[in-house]
This record gives structure tokens, C-alpha cells and sequence, in this order.
């Protein structure tokens, strides 16, 4: 089993900027694909980014030239870098992973085996 517990959520003006983190416990290792998530109140939960086993990167359109999703191995540790937050970027922000051949990306949530529990993010003036 693996454990996921994120963290970095908060309040921030638009236009300004948030690191979130994941931090995974129990069987970790380098054997998974990390994603983000996020959910707004009423919507479906939606895929943000993904990083695979080799470090390769994909990003929801609407996330691209903004966010940053990158992973530190030796700290069983993946980061969701947030630049230039709009209004709508508020909902609640989802860290999965799962199992994975080295180079596969997964960005559906049926997908992922494992999900922390979410960190609330919120931009508004």
C-alpha cells in the first residue's frame, strides 16, 4: 500500500503563485506515474499533470506555461509547481499514482490506484 498526503495549499491573489506537495509513504519507490488532480465544487474531478517514471511531463491545456509538476525520488516526493493562479484554478488539488512501465503517463482518474486526500487551493483578490 502507498500512502499520499499533499500539502502547500492555501489563499493566494490571482496572478500569484503556490508550490503544492506530495509526500508518499508505505511501499514507495521509483516504480510509479504521479499525477494531479483537482476538483471544483460541482464539477467532476479533472486531470492537472502528470509525471512518469522517467521524469516525462503532460499538462491539461488549460495548465500549460503555468504549472510545473516535477518529482524528487529520493524524498518519495512529487511537486506541483503553480505560477501566474487564475480564479479559476480555485478546487480542491489531488495527488495519485499508480503502478507504471518506465515512460507511461495516465491522466484519467480511473486510472490511478492511489489518492491523498486533496489540499484546498483558492485564488481570489
Amino acid at each position: 500500500q502507498v500512502q499520499l498526503a499533499e500539502s502547500g495549499g492555501g489563499l493566494v491573489q490571482p496572478g500569484g503563485s503556490l508550490r503544492l506537495s506530495c509526500a508518499a509513504s508505505g511501499r514507495t519507490g521509483s516504480n510509479y506515474c504521479m499525477a494531479w488532480f483537482r476538483q471544483a465544487p460541482g464539477k467532476e474531478r479533472e486531470f492537472v499533470a502528470a509525471i512518469s517514471r522517467t521524469h516525462s511531463t503532460y499538462y491539461e491545456d488549460s495548465v500549460k506555461g503555468r504549472f510545473t509538476i516535477s518529482r524528487d525520488d529520493a524524498k518519495n516526493t512529487v511537486y506541483l509547481q503553480m505560477n501566474n493562479l487564475k480564479p479559476e484554478d480555485t478546487a480542491v488539488y489531488y495527488c495519485a499514482g499508480r503502478l507504471a512501465y518506465i515512460g507511461a503517463v495516465f491522466t484519467t482518474v480511473d486510472e490511478y490506484d492511489y489518492w491523498g486526500q486533496g489540499t484546498q487551493v483558492t485564488v481570489s483578490s
